[in-house]
């Protein structure tokens, strides 16, 4: 890959102002320049500046830039937490297709997944990942699941401090990061794939999913954060859910599986029994207490006997919540303000169970999204970064049309019990 693409590098922030245009250029609608549509692709942009000013304050050891970076997502976060909220009282969903044919659009994405892909097997260090990859991606406060932290912290760095003289060790550990980016590329290509299913399957609009698959690749946050597993996997797997939302016990082993990885997307049940009460709940339930049992089980052949306890305490967020090993904007904040910003984000999740009394897909998709982005507010390590939760989400609200005839009485697949003759 490096003989093919000969010393190819593209700066951060080069990137940014790239991206911004291109995504203006393309989905941008001229003709009606006061709709939502065009200020939710403004206000996607404006993550990017955040993510420089961490790139930069990084690069240059600058903890005031850092903060402001942080502070940035926070702003921007806020805005579209209080815009996903209110996207269930938005009935009005006019089709606005991108401004590119949908055989261009479906090659400007086939390109862009190529070169990202190309970005994890080549690791650039004009990245804000590589700049990430000396903090602790586990701390004594990281809720989730202890070998998809472990392994999203093998890198290049951890490969150059083996020592090569010892070729078992060493061949040890290059498999180990071969393995890391093979499953980064698995789970991207299954993200890319999902969003275009939802598209196809469920707006009725392949052209939309493949638009929405492209907008995601393009983002700014998207080139920076490709080869990290414990943002891409949960991503991948909450994507899957919806795409199976239509069959309960499919979609409840998939956030089944990004509950054990994450702990977060527990909070997400509130929500999903809800969509699920009048059918499908006992399914789903089941379902996703199945799963993480068998995520909870397997801890044990992968960190063995000696580190189940506490990698369980991870697993289900049992861990030093005031505990002051924080990185990113909680780094420089007392852990005690923390309380509050948890407390709002778990009676948000709560009432969701109640509110919107009729859930659809599209109440799913946005607050599905608004509870994942409310968990960047007060996690621990890095708090704001792991965008890739609730992007895809986010992204699919933002194009989807009106779904209010999505229910679960009339698309969930009923069960059926047949007579024995």
């Amino acid at each position: 890959m490096r003989e093919i693409l000969f010393e190819f590098q593209l700066s951060p922030t080069t990137w940014a102002y790239v991206s911004a245009l291109m995504t203006i250029g393309v989905f941008f609608k001229f003709h009606r320049f006061w709709s939502v549509r065009n200020l939710d692709l403004i206000a996607l942009i404006a993550f990017s500046p955040g993510l420089l000013l961490i790139y930069h304050g990084l690069l240059q050891n600058l903890p005031t830039l850092i903060q402001g970076g942080y502070a940035w997502l926070f702003a921007v976060g806020g805005f579209f937490l209080i815009r996903l909220l209110l996207d269930p009282v938005m009935v009005r969903r006019p089709l606005l297709e991108p401004n590119l044919s949908a055989s261009g659009l479906t090659f400007t994405g086939a390109s862009l997944l190529v070169f990202l892909m190309a970005n994890v097997i080549m690791n650039p260090r004009e990245r804000l990942e590589y700049q990430l990859a000396e903090q602790p991606v586990v701390t004594e406060a990281t809720p989730g699941y202890l070998p998809l932290f472990r392994l999203a912290a093998v890198s290049e760095g951890t490969l150059a401090e083996v020592d090569k003289t010892h070729t078992d060790e060493y061949r040890r550990a290059l498999l180990t990061l071969g393995f890391a980016r093979a499953v980064v590329i698995l789970a991207q290509l299954a993200l890319v794939a999902g969003i275009v299913l939802v598209g196809y399957r469920h707006f009725d609009n392949i052209q939309t999913g493949v638009a929405a698959a492209s907008f995601y690749l393009l983002l700014f946050y998207s080139s920076q954060m490709t080869g990290r597993p414990d943002h891409i996997i949960p991503a991948a797997m909450l994507v899957w859910a919806i795409v199976m939302y239509r069959r309960p016990v499919v979609s409840g082993l998939f956030v089944g599986v990004a509950a054990a990885l994450t702990f977060y997307p527990l909070f997400l049940l509130p929500l999903w029994c809800g969509f699920y009460w009048h059918r499908g709940l006992a399914r789903f339930s089941l379902a996703v207490a199945a799963t993480l049992i068998v995520m909870a089980v397997l801890l044990v052949p992968l960190l063995g006997t000696a580190e189940f306890p506490d990698a369980l305490r991870h697993m289900f967020g049992l861990v030093g919540f005031v505990a002051r090993d924080a990185s990113g904007f909680w780094a420089q904040h007392a852990p005690v303000f923390r309380i509050p910003v948890a407390a709002a984000w778990v009676a948000l999740c709560t009432g969701l169970a109640l509110w919107p009394a009729q859930k659809n897909l599209g109440t799913l998709l946005s607050c599905s999204a608004a509870v994942m982005l409310g968990s960047q507010f007060w996690h621990v390590p890095q708090g704001g970064l792991y965008m890739a939760w609730y992007l895809p989400l986010l992204i699919l609200t933002v194009f989807r049309p009106n779904l209010e005839d999505r229910t679960a009485q009339t698309a969930v697949v009923a069960v059926r019990f047949r007579r024995g003759r």
